[in-house]
């Protein structure tokens, strides 16, 4: 498991994300991450669906727009408000997936999309709770930030760019966790999960960070439209990392995406 420094604390970090950009349009291509492996795992409107760490809410309008029962968490205030204030009608709250208010067997899916590498510290009480609001046969589907050539890449980026700000040195405040493969599928085991299907997948391709490899109608970065839409890349960013994807996905990925059941028996 390897951890991610930045110069601020996630909660920080987050909280300026959300504050700077509007509350998400619903998603609109069921081709792309994260939607495409929602619609993996939500297989039905009977039942209850959670969306922890709904962030600004493209998934969670999604779902809500299209008469499903879903309720939205995430642990920052100001992507709650925003989304409360864009749409009164949404089931939108302010929680934490370490230790939720929700009864046993509470929900048949639960979606956390981004969220646990978030975690510092309780990772594994976060999966055993999601466990346990979970009904039996109940899914989860989850994504988690990969340790690989890609991250590592972008974390020296990321680090670079620091540098040329004008920032020499910074304490190392955690950010995010990076997990090999084999590591979230034990911790979902542990938790009592029966995984499924566990997906290298590239959300925002490491290309997409130079404007040349960009889709010409995100050439001029707009992330609204980027998360409504995926982060889409030119005829040559495409064929690069297709390329990279088809014969190194666990080393170009920058994410896992895992879908896991729960037993039938608790």
């Amino acid at each position: 498991m390897r951890v991610t420094y930045r110069r601020q604390t996630n909660k920080v970090y987050w909280t300026k994300r959300w504050a700077d950009i509007p509350a998400d349009q619903p998603m609109s291509n069921t081709d792309v991450y994260p939607l495409k492996f929602a619609e993996l795992t939500v297989q039905s409107k009977d039942g209850k669906i959670l969306e922890a760490g709904c962030g600004a809410g493209r998934v969670l309008r999604y779902y809500k727009n299209r008469g499903y029962n879903i309720i939205g968490m995430d642990f920052i205030e100001e992507a709650v408000r925003k989304l409360k204030e864009i749409d009164p009608e949404l089931n939108v709250e302010v929680g934490d997936i370490t230790g939720t208010r929700y009864s046993d067997r509470a929900f048949k899916y639960v979606l956390a999309f981004g969220l646990f590498h978030n975690l510092q510290t309780g990772l594994q009480k976060a999966f055993c709770e999601t466990y346990r609001i979970l009904e039996p046969k109940g899914k989860v589907c989850v994504s988690f930030r990969a340790d690989n050539i890609e991250t590592r890449f972008t974390d020296w980026l990321a680090e670079r760019k620091s540098r040329k700000g004008g920032f020499k040195t910074h304490p190392k405040i955690f950010h995010k966790l990076n997990l090999k493969k084999s590591e979230l599928m034990d911790l979902l085991k542990r938790a009592g999960f029966q995984v499924e299907t566990i997906y290298p997948v590239e959300n925002m391709p490491f290309l997409y960070k130079f404007p040349l490899f960009r889709a010409k109608d995100q050439r001029v970065f707009n992330e609204n439209l980027a998360r409504k839409e995926g982060y889409r890349l030119s005829h040559s960013g495409r064929a690069i990392q297709n390329f990279l994807m088809r014969y190194f996905p666990e080393k170009f990925c920058n994410i896992y995406v895992l879908i896991a059941r729960k037993s039938e028996e608790f």
